[in-house]
């Protein structure tokens, strides 16, 4: 969290952070697969792409976040692991106006998580569908930003 790292049990956000209270910022989902950080290039850069687009004055480099990312895997000995990388606007007061937050917030989690199949599924394969049901309209919504709203 904005630099340190903090056992579970230790993390807090204040109260006052505009991601909390007001859904100002985005986030990333990833997934590391043995050892791996899947697609991380590509995550981070829809991350800052989001974090453009909100405005969120971020002095952490690309570099930086892809490292912060990595080292969060290393220092927490997981290779299958999901992590949850926000970036919120920080800490504020109760007022909706963006300035009175002077620096943002980042905070990155991670937790190990088991291969989603078997041996047996990885060999053989298994079945699958695709649903016909639509959720959002192409035009209607980006999914170049992951909003915390």
């Amino acid at each position: 969290m904005d630099g340190e790292y903090h056992p579970k049990s230790e993390a807090t956000v204040s109260v006052y952070d505009h991601g909390f209270l007001y859904g100002d910022g985005v986030f990333e989902g990833i997934r590391a697969y043995n050892g791996t950080v899947f697609r991380l290039k590509e995550h981070i850069r829809r991350l800052y792409e989001g974090i453009k687009v909100t405005r969120i004055n971020l002095q952490l480099t690309k570099e930086q976040m892809t490292n912060a990312i990595v080292d969060t895997l290393r220092k927490n000995n997981l290779t299958d692991a999901y992590i949850r990388v926000i970036v919120s606007r920080g800490r504020g007061n109760l007022g909706l106006d963006p300035r009175s937050c002077p620096k943002p917030s980042v905070v990155i989690m991670a937790e190990p998580v088991a291969p989603a199949h078997g041996k047996e599924a990885r060999e053989k394969g298994i079945t699958a569908i695709i649903s016909g049901y639509r959720r959002d309209r192409v035009d209607g919504t980006s999914h170049e930003l992951k909003s915390l709203n």
